[in-house]
């Protein structure tokens, strides 16, 4: 039994003409029948019965026949769902920092859609920590996600595409608000406000400070960037962080930093292990050539 038999046999059903169901399947008469035959001998019963110039279902076809039309419609519906995913429509579940999600991701997930008005995309948007973005792209619940570069894996392809700053904020008021840019040398005397040890940025910044050989006093440690912002901007301590616009709005002053040099990235991160679907690849696409083009 195969698929053609079962298309062919609805046509019959509904048409009760050989001929007629013949011509609509774009087929043979001779082929029509010998495929019915070869359906009815597989399955054993009789399927059709002659009445006049036409055919009509035995009690047993119309069984058949309910059987064979809930099995067609629900393939119908997984051929077309493939189809419509091989137009580049369905799905596309993104990961990423929280600090991207207030502009960054929704800018290019808006300007996606508006460059494929006739396709139907959705999206889904989670918001997460560098290492839990990495474990969900692991564990496929991601298909792409923005974060600071992973660990060197053979798993990941990862695509930089915005670079990140770090700079020193202190609250307005503080003796270091007076300078224009800062050396860490000379931050030494004040209490920190931390990025934890589970954060990627906690590595990136303890590096700094190897570099010029000396650690701060950390006061306070935290996961939540917007955290530190607010215990800075309240004279809790001092930090370094990446520079995110809604500083301006805070009672801060940002310092850029100009010994040690640091530039960092954020990266567009797959897994290399996974298949991508062609909604997913054309957003990727999409990404790297406006990037370019900026």
């Amino acid at each position: 039994m195969n698929l053609y038999q079962l298309r062919y046999f609805k046509e019959l059903a509904q048409e009760q003409h050989y001929t007629k169901a013949a011509q609509h399947l774009n087929i043979s008469q001779p082929s029509l029948s010998h495929a019915i035959a070869q359906l009815e001998e597989e399955l054993g019963i009789q399927l059709f019965e002659k009445i006049g110039r036409g055919t009509r279902l035995t009690g047993y076809g119309q069984d058949f026949l309910q059987c064979v039309k809930r099995s067609l419609t629900i393939l119908d519906n997984g051929i077309e769902d493939m189809q419509r995913h091989a137009r580049g429509e369905g799905l596309i579940r993104l990961g990423f920092l929280p600090q991207l999600g207030v502009q960054f991701i929704p800018d290019l997930a808006s300007r996606f859609l508006k460059g494929t008005p006739e396709q139907k995309i959705e999206f889904t948007f989670s918001a997460n920590r560098t290492p839990e973005l990495l474990e969900g792209l692991k564990q496929q619940r991601y298909d792409l996600v923005f974060c600071a570069r992973p660990v060197e894996s053979e798993d990941f392809s990862c695509v930089p595409i915005d670079r990140q700053d770090l700079v020193l904020i202190v609250q307005e008021g503080h003796p270091l608000a007076s300078k224009s840019q800062i050396r860490l040398e000379e931050t030494l005397e004040y209490p920190y406000i931390f990025f934890d040890n589970q954060t990627g940025l906690r590595p990136v910044i303890d590096d700094l400070f190897q570099e010029i050989g000396q650690m701060p006093k950390i006061a306070y440690e935290t996961d939540e960037e917007q955290v530190i912002f607010g215990l800075v901007s309240h004279g809790f301590g001092i930090a370094v962080t990446p520079y995110r616009e809604m500083l301006l709005k805070l009672n801060i002053k940002i310092l850029p930093i100009i010994h040690p040099i640091w530039e960092g990235n954020i990266y567009m991160v797959n897994n290399r292990q996974i298949y991508l679907t062609p909604a997913v690849v054309n957003f990727r696409d999409f990404i790297l050539r406006y990037l370019l083009a900026q």
